[in-house]
């Protein structure tokens, strides 16, 4: 009987200790919601450049900021942390099987990729002037990337 109701208080005294939440962005770090997922498999593969020679591929620049966040729903955070004042532009790819890469079937992507501005795309990936965007002191206001898939 003792031996419960040691076990009672001491399930009672865990539900009553505070549980971290998952951390929250601080003030002032550039954090941009990707919406329109298709599939909460695999992971978001984002890159932040501040060049037009890098983008939307960031390998070309050593200086890019690049996140791979799971997926884990309809939607994920992009958290880049404190972003330097200029003029950036972010691409994101919906990496669903989790090979580190943007698949293909003749030419044409076969997984979901966005733009920041949600920057239009023709016959290529837009320009870095097309999803380009300021930051100054703070984040732009209500910025989303939405994810489009062609297949």
């Amino acid at each position: 009987m003792r031996q419960r109701s040691r076990h009672l208080a001491a399930l009672i005294l865990l539900a009553l200790t505070p549980v971290p939440l998952a951390a929250q962005p601080a003030a002032g770090d550039f954090v941009i919601p990707v919406t329109n997922l298709r599939s909460a498999r695999g992971q978001i593969l984002a890159c932040l450049v501040a060049t037009a020679r890098a983008f939307p591929d960031c390998s070309r620049d050593p200086a890019a900021h690049k996140l791979i966040v799971p997926v884990a729903g309809a939607s994920a955070v992009l958290d880049f942390g404190p972003i330097p004042a200029g003029t950036w532009a972010i691409a994101v790819i919906h990496d669903e099987n989790g090979n580190g890469r943007m698949d293909k079937a003749l030419m044409m992507p076969k997984e979901g990729f966005g733009f920041s501005r949600d920057a239009p795309v023709r016959f290529g990936p837009p320009s870095f002037t097309q999803a380009a965007f300021a930051l100054g002191g703070e984040p732009p206001a209500h910025m989303v990337i939405r994810m489009r898939y062609m297949f």
